[in-house]
């Protein structure tokens, strides 16, 4: 039997930070349940409580194997494991559906209140309520700091396409904007007309998303069978 089965006599005081993680991982699942995200009050609440425990453990877990000899302790071995081990659990909110990223704020805030666990074990209680008023700000306060940005942004690239209606080029553009690496937000019929020849001729506009060479794209679309016409410009000026 070992002299001391427990690592220290006053265990209660350790409750303290725990308890001070469940009431602020709380206050950040009850937020992100109200939003309602795919992590809500129980996940971010277990991992609030999980990350305090282990930093208590990390600090105090090993005391009565201080005194022996030739052993040396890294209390931040543990906190170094709960970054890694967060980490993959935030990348399993993470999917992507049609070329949108989606769940990276869900995953952040897990990172977060993993963050908030480990203040509130390592015994830094100031610490963990300014990061839980912080993740209220950008939550709560962000988005529509977000939307008055939107007005000020620049338009959208746009391509105006002129072709022979009945051979198949709009899907063929399409096909070649996104080999180049543009996804088309939405196509816009902006004309349509009969030439002097009889042919009948359509008009699209095209919304585009990207950082390519918009010029580049333009040249190819008109060495495209059947494209009369291809030019760049904001969606005013179509």
């Amino acid at each position: 039997m070992p002299s001391q089965l427990w690592s220290m006599p006053d265990q209660w005081a350790l409750l303290l930070p725990v308890a001070l993680a469940l009431v602020l991982a709380t206050a950040i699942g009850l937020e992100r349940e109200a939003a309602a995200k795919s992590a809500g009050l129980r996940t971010h609440a277990l991992v609030g409580i999980g990350a305090s425990v282990f930093m208590v453990i990390s600090k105090y877990g090993f005391a009565d194997l201080l005194p022996a000899e030739h052993v040396a302790l890294d209390p931040s071995r543990i906190a170094a494991q709960i970054v890694s081990g967060v980490g993959f659990l935030g990348a399993g909110l993470i999917f992507v559906r049609q070329d949108i990223v989606r769940g990276l704020t869900t995953a952040a805030t897990i990172w977060l209140v993993a963050a908030v666990g480990m203040a509130c074990g390592a015994g830094l209680p100031v610490v963990a309520v300014a990061a839980t008023a912080g993740h209220f700000l950008v939550t709560r306060g962000f988005p529509p700091l977000a939307r008055a940005t939107v007005h000020r942004r620049r338009e959208p690239p746009t391509l105006r396409l002129g072709y022979a209606d009945g051979h198949g080029v709009l899907r063929n553009a399409l096909t070649t904007c996104t080999e180049r690496g543009w996804v088309v937000r939405g196509v816009d019929v902006t004309g349509e007309e009969i030439d002097g020849n009889g042919t009948r001729v359509a008009a699209v506009t095209l919304r585009l998303d990207g950082k390519g060479d918009l010029g580049e794209l333009a040249g190819d679309l008109a060495e495209l069978p059947h494209v009369l016409s291809a030019a760049t410009g904001p969606a005013e000026d179509v």
